[in-house]
Formats: C-alpha cells, sequence, structure tokens
C-alpha cells in the first residue's frame, strides 16, 4: 500500500482544528488508519495513530409492553457470541437516524414509525474517532429481514427485567449495548430529564 504524507489539517473529526503531518498507514472498506503528528491543545506536540470511522448508528427497539429487541452474532475480535442492540455503520452520505432505519430494517426485518435519539457517545477515543448515535425506536412491526452474505444474526425480545439480568450476570458485555441499556433505565428514571419533561 501507498502511504500518503500531507502537511496541513489533521484528518478526522477529532483533530479537525490541529495541524502537523498524516500518513495514511491502512485504508480499508469500514475504516482506515493514520498517524498523525500534531500539535495538541495547550501546546503538546503528540504522535497519534487513529482510527478513523465514518460514525455508526445503533437501535433500541421497545415494544409498547417494554419488551426490547437484542440481537446475537459471532463477534471474531471478541472471539464470542454477543448480545447486543442492532447498530451498523453509517454509508457515504447517509445520516446517522437513515442509517438505523436501515440497520433495523436488514438485520431484524423490523421496521419503526417513532424515532427518538437517547444519547452520542465516542466508545473508545484513545484511538478511535467512531461516534455511536443511539435511537429509541418504538411502534415497532414485524418484516423480512435482508443480512449481509457473511451475517448469521438471531434476534428475540427481552423483558427489561431480563436483560438487566443479563447486564449483572456478564451475558451483556457488549459496549454499545450496555449504554443503551443503562441510559434508558437512567433517563425514563426521570434522572436524565429536564424539568421542562419532568
Amino acid at each position: 500500500m501507498k502511504v500518503q504524507a500531507k502537511a496541513g489539517r489533521v484528518k478526522g473529526r477529532g483533530l479537525r482544528r490541529l495541524h502537523g503531518i498524516s500518513k495514511a498507514v491502512f485504508a480499508g472498506r469500514v475504516f482506515s488508519v493514520y498517524r498523525h503528528v500534531a500539535l495538541e491543545p495547550g501546546g503538546v506536540r503528540a504522535l497519534r495513530e487513529v482510527i478513523h470511522h465514518r460514525g455508526s448508528a445503533v437501535i433500541l427497539p421497545r415494544l409498547p409492553d417494554g419488551r426490547i429487541l437484542l440481537i446475537r452474532q459471532f463477534r471474531l475480535a471478541a472471539g464470542r457470541f454477543l448480545w447486543e442492540l442492532p447498530a451498523g455503520s453509517l454509508d457515504p452520505g447517509e445520516t446517522a437516524l437513515q442509517a438505523a432505519r436501515r440497520e433495523l430494517a436488514e438485520e431484524t426485518g423490523y421496521r419503526a414509525s417513532s424515532w427518538r435519539k437517547l444519547v452520542e457517545f465516542y466508545p473508545s477515543p484513545g484511538f478511535l474517532d467512531e461516534k455511536m448515535t443511539i435511537f429509541l425506536a418504538q411502534k415497532v412491526r414485524p418484516g423480512a429481514p435482508s443480512p449481509e452474505s457473511d451475517e448469521r444474526i438471531r434476534a428475540r425480545f427481552f423483558r427489561p427485567a431480563e436483560a438487566e439480568a443479563m447486564i449483572r450476570s456478564g451475558q451483556i458485555r457488549d459496549g454499545k449495548t450496555l449504554v443503551g441499556l443503562l441510559y434508558l433505565r437512567w433517563f425514563e428514571s426521570g434522572a436524565g430529564l429536564t424539568k421542562e419533561q419532568q
């Protein structure tokens, strides 16, 4: 692979206001890796290797009775099957909500007519600029899934108490799923509401 060096603005949302030299060390279908020499706030000159990613949408589908849809699939990096919220990377030019609608339908077959953004977060900002956006999807209706050819996905609804027990027992280990489930519980307890929302 040809390595490119350039001076000026450092590529990536997280380093947008920094100046230095960047070298592309890997370019893949989903992400790229750059080595940056940058001047960080405070005048610190730093060498940083950063994974650049377009971002991901995460979906928390919920039925009127409160049950939550999780999917189970094998994750090679973790070396195990994981229970997760449906999620996927943004396609070029796609908004987070557009990606959420597409991924929910592709992975599970379900569609939703009510969407609310819950939270945005960076899963590992030490070396990754990916931003994840979690949406609460309600008024869901079933349909036929259309997963990618290499995806083997099992979908199942869980009662909130079941999901919480899975967190305590370590059955749910996926970071975005922990953030989504725990944030929803905190938000709906009233702790995350503004005075106007309460």
